[in-house]
């Protein structure tokens, strides 16, 4: 029953189980299927099945996988057993899997496959079908053959459906499409499945900085890719590894919770040192108290929406040196506006309930204050992280938060201690 699921489909059986479950369905499954299973599962579980086995089993496990697969699974093993699982592996396999994780898991060629089908310029369309006729398949989601010279450098791409419906007696040359957009080894994963998506392709070539071939790269990992950072940018904003088991033991599960309630209750203390400097003035006016809440809160959304926007402009490359000042601009204007509109409505509902125009004046013009903060950080902030190096959509949140709760409070109490005094 269980190995007459596909091996995405058993995946997501053991994801979804818990932990004492999780074994004994591993156990069940069919040894010869188990590589399959593994390649679907997330990082975390792969390497907990890992730690489990030798170097001769790792390399029986992956034999058969697609070599980004193999790449993939190996980097969960500590740097010692990876030597030994190579070492362990054939000729050819090591040199394939060797040539992937020479790059970076989070680029092109850390992305890529290396199996691929390749022909000279120079062959007719029917010795090149009677040469793919010697296979017994072709690698999945082959839509087009490599085209390379003598020294393998890539100089185009002939289509199955091309070669198909074209006189047999032509060469490879006078079909074969040579204007190609090929993709760099170095390139970042993300900036691949933009690519992807922006020209609909299925698979692409992969070379190195002298256009020799390295592989290629197909849709279905570019789909991971994607789903990968979605999930990455949902769980940052939790202060969650993207990888983070649902049904993780407790003990493990609680430091990692813990580190990030731990930042932001340090947050919190800035915010209420902040409130602290003007105890006086919010015991002589209660209406501050009751107030008080608003202007931090109306910024934290705003910022959250500008930053938001900002994020996922800059993930999809929407966002670049020539127009990041046109946004910033733009953001700043809406800040105005929505600021000027909800100053008003806020400082209309505090004059009337507290009949008192100085307060309703006080909470409206802190208000419009914070709302262009916060316009201007959430358009700011990603491209000063990302600056130095530190992930917006981890830090981004936390940083705009605290700046919008200080400049909130700050501006609404301080106007009050101003005014009243």
């Amino acid at each position: 029953m269980l190995n007459g699921l596909k091996p995405a489909d058993i995946a997501e059986l053991i994801e979804s189980s818990p932990p004492k479950s999780r074994q004994v369905i591993w156990n069940l499954v069919e040894e010869d299927y188990r590589g399959d299973v593994l390649a679907e599962l997330n990082e975390e579980l792969q390497g907990f099945f890992l730690s489990g086995m030798d170097s001769e089993q790792v390399v029986a496990v992956t034999d058969g996988l697609d070599t980004d697969d193999i790449a993939d699974i190996l980097q969960q093993l500590p740097d010692t057993v990876i030597r030994e699982v190579l070492v362990a592996m054939s000729e050819q396999d090591r040199h394939r899997v060797e040539r992937v994780l020479a790059y970076n898991e989070e680029t092109a060629g850390g992305l890529m496959n290396t199996d691929t089908i390749t022909v000279r310029p120079r062959f007719t369309l029917d010795v090149v079908l009677r040469y793919l006729r010697r296979h017994s398949e072709l690698p999945p989601m082959t839509d087009s053959l490599f085209v390379v010279n003598r020294n393998d450098q890539l100089v185009g791409l002939l289509p199955l459906g091309k070669m198909l419906t074209t006189d047999p007696s032509v060469t490879v040359r006078e079909v074969m499409i040579t204007d190609i957009e090929p993709i760099p080894a170095s390139m970042p994963d993300n900036e691949v499945a933009s690519l992807f998506e922006r020209h609909d392709w299925v698979s692409a070539p992969v070379v190195d900085e002298d256009s020799k071939l390295l592989g290629r790269i197909t849709i279905d990992d570019v789909v991971d890719v994607i789903i990968e950072d979605a999930d990455h940018s949902l769980m940052s904003m939790a202060g969650l590894d993207e990888e983070e088991d649902t049904f993780a033991p407790v003990l493990r599960t609680t430091p990692r919770r813990a580190i990030w309630l731990g930042i932001n209750l340090l947050t919190v203390f800035l915010a209420s040192a902040v409130i602290k400097q003007f105890q006086n003035t919010i015991e002589e006016i209660v209406a501050l108290a009751i107030l008080m809440p608003i202007v931090p809160s109306m910024g934290g959304v705003a910022g959250s929406q500008t930053l938001t926007l900002v994020i996922r402009g800059m993930a999809l490359g929407q966002i670049g040196k020539n127009n990041a000042r046109w946004l910033m601009v733009r953001e700043i204007l809406v800040g105005m506006l929505n600021g000027l509109l909800f100053a008003f409505l806020v400082g209309l509902v505090a004059w009337q309930v507290f009949d008192s125009p100085l307060l309703g004046y006080i909470i409206a013009a802190a208000m419009i204050i914070n709302l262009l903060t916060a316009a201007l950080a959430g358009a700011l902030l990603p491209r000063m992280l990302k600056h130095f190096n530190i992930d917006p959509a981890l830090a981004g949140g936390v940083i705009l938060t605290t700046l919008t709760d200080v400049v909130g409070f700050l501006s609404f109490l301080g106007l009050a201690t101003l005014f009243y005094h």
